[in-house]
């Protein structure tokens, strides 16, 4: 399997994060995104996520295969409150590895942006996503019935917590 690269996304990464985005927006349960279709939308993706909210990318030979990005966190559950920043996580291709790695170095972005507390949302039923938060450290906070994508049905969100040491200045 070829080595990937885990870099900071600029501006130019916005089509092919736009590629893999709407794919996953398109083939999930996911309960709030929405398809990003024109250049505006996309450009405000990426303002969103400058320096202190990064969006970090993986790529195989020039080829971006994944994304991965802390969000200022919108209030959207009771434990809101606490959160400085959300995390999201998708790769478009099952690579052995790659979801570990842009979640570590998203977790190290977030410390380095003195974030203290990030929060995953994800659905019940992604088991590995959910196993995979909790390798590195997440722990479930609350599971909470929500409307589907295309509030046709419920679904069982499953929403975590990890804390960030914050460092002294």
């Amino acid at each position: 399997m070829p080595e990937f690269t885990i870099r900071l996304a600029t501006t130019a990464d916005a089509e092919p994060i736009r590629a893999i985005y709407n794919y996953y927006v398109t083939h999930s349960t996911c309960t709030y995104q929405i398809e990003l279709e024109t250049a505006e939308e996309r450009a405000a993706w990426m303002r969103e996520r400058s320096e202190k909210y990064p969006a970090t990318v993986a790529e195989v030979d020039g080829q971006l295969i994944g994304w991965a990005a802390l969000s200022p966190w919108k209030s959207r559950c009771g434990y809101a409150w606490a959160a400085e920043a959300s995390v999201y996580i998708h790769h478009e291709h099952h690579r052995r590895g790659l979801g570990r790695a842009l979640l570590l170095d998203i977790i190290e972005r977030a410390k380095q942006a003195g974030l203290h507390t990030i929060i995953g949302g994800t659905s019940s039923d992604q088991q590995a996503s959910l196993a995979l938060q909790y390798a590195v450290g997440f722990e479930p906070i609350g599971t909470f019935r929500e409307v589907g994508r295309k509030f046709d049905r419920w679904l069982d969100v499953t929403y975590t917590q990890l804390t960030l040491p914050v460092s002294v200045r």
